[in-house]
């Protein structure tokens, strides 16, 4: 058994999106972060899954602290997923939206993301 489990998803403010896009945006990052957890890290997806899927969404003010972030994330061995945009509506392809990390101890997600507000 492990403590409290729960996903983040750190989207960019610099970036102007509708919510709709926005919403999708943080919605792939979820699916992406749940689908390398249930294959890579079983014991805090089925925590996760089991306990109601926990999912905080955070604003920062870059792609500069995306990648800070990202960092941190792989240094602890968290699992995350970077999305970057197809380009076919608001946003250039390429572009990245937003960082999901986790499912993952909400404590030591805490230390990587508890600064942020949330979006």
């Amino acid at each position: 058994m492990v403590s409290e489990v729960k996903m983040v998803i750190a989207f960019r403010k610099d970036i102007d999106l509708g919510k709709g896009k926005i919403a999708a945006q943080v919605a792939h990052a979820a699916v992406s972060c749940a689908l390398q957890a249930e294959k890579h890290d079983k014991k805090h997806f089925k925590e996760w899954t089991k306990s109601g899927q926990k999912k905080v969404v955070i604003r920062v003010n870059d792609i500069e602290t995306i990648y800070v972030l990202k960092n941190r994330a792989d240094q602890a061995g968290i699992i995350n997923s970077l999305i970057t945009d197809a380009g076919l509506t608001q946003i250039p392809p390429g572009t990245v939206t937003c960082l999901g990390m986790g499912p993952y101890e909400s404590d030591k997600l805490d230390e990587i993301t508890g600064e942020f507000p949330l979006l």
